[in-house]
């Protein structure tokens, strides 16, 4: 080893003496375990916007079917009307809303998945949190409990600096490694659950052409469904008035 090497290991040295002097590992301890929280907020706030944007959904969703159902009573009247066209343009509406709510329906279901993936991710982040919580408490009640250990025996014995340098830069580096294992496994949690696919995608040229066919044909056989109530309901009116007056000459006949 050269002459510059040994000077370069002995002042990395001395500056990581200095730096143990002056580093309360029981600070490290607390910041690190701020920040664990910071990311389990961060979760918390993921699930609660899933949660938001799921609602908004429903709430579309239960306005979409208001409106299907006030077009079908629509379209029936105008076709009692002989308005065959207001029925047509009613039932394509109508087809139109229902298109709509099966990809809300969908949206919905897979924003559903998501929030119970980020529920159970932020359960096992807490879980972590808390038990880094535990350990931290207890690590830093045992490093008090050292510390004022090698105060008295330094006092008492007279160990040299050099002999607490090493043992304290010996526990910083053990708590250091231990609160690195800490933060990469929230990481990789977070990793893994922290991000949402967009499920707002637009649709193609085909994918239209092919929702504008499933309209026109769901139109024509509902529209042709429509037309055969309606007439069976105008025949069981007119069977009914028969009878009815029917009846009535029968009670005439009678009294004569």
């Amino acid at each position: 080893m050269g002459m510059l090497s040994r000077m370069s290991v002995l002042v990395k040295s001395k500056v990581s003496k200095v730096l143990d002097r002056f580093e309360d590992p029981r600070a490290t301890l607390d910041y690190s375990y701020q920040k664990q929280l910071e990311s389990l907020q961060k979760v918390k706030r993921g699930v609660a916007e899933v949660a938001t944007s799921k609602k908004r959904l429903e709430l579309q969703r239960a306005k979409l079917e208001q409106n299907i159902k006030k077009l079908a009573g629509q379209a029936r009247e105008a076709l009692g009307l002989n308005r065959e066209d207001l029925a047509k343009l009613a039932l394509e509406r109508k087809k139109q809303l229902e298109l709509e709510k099966e990809s809300l329906n969908q949206q919905i279901s897979e924003l559903q998945s998501e929030q119970e993936k980020l529920s159970a991710t932020e359960k096992r982040l807490a879980t972590k949190v808390e038990t880094f919580r535990t350990k931290k408490e207890t690590i830093k009640a045992q490093y008090s409990a050292a510390e004022a250990q090698v105060k008295i025996k330094e006092a008492v014995s007279g160990i040299s600096e050099e002999m607490s340098d090493v043992g304290l830069a010996t526990q910083r580096a053990e708590e250091k490694t231990e609160n690195m294992r800490a933060r990469a496994a929230a990481l990789d949690e977070l990793e893994e659950f922290g991000t949402l696919e967009d499920l707002s995608g637009g649709k193609d040229e085909i994918e239209r052409e092919l929702a504008k066919m499933k309209v026109g044909s769901g139109v024509d056989l509902e529209l042709e469904k429509l037309k055969q109530e309606v007439k069976q309901e105008e025949a069981q009116r007119g069977k009914q008035e028969g009878e009815r007056q029917e009846g009535v000459k029968q009670e005439g006949g009678q009294k004569e």
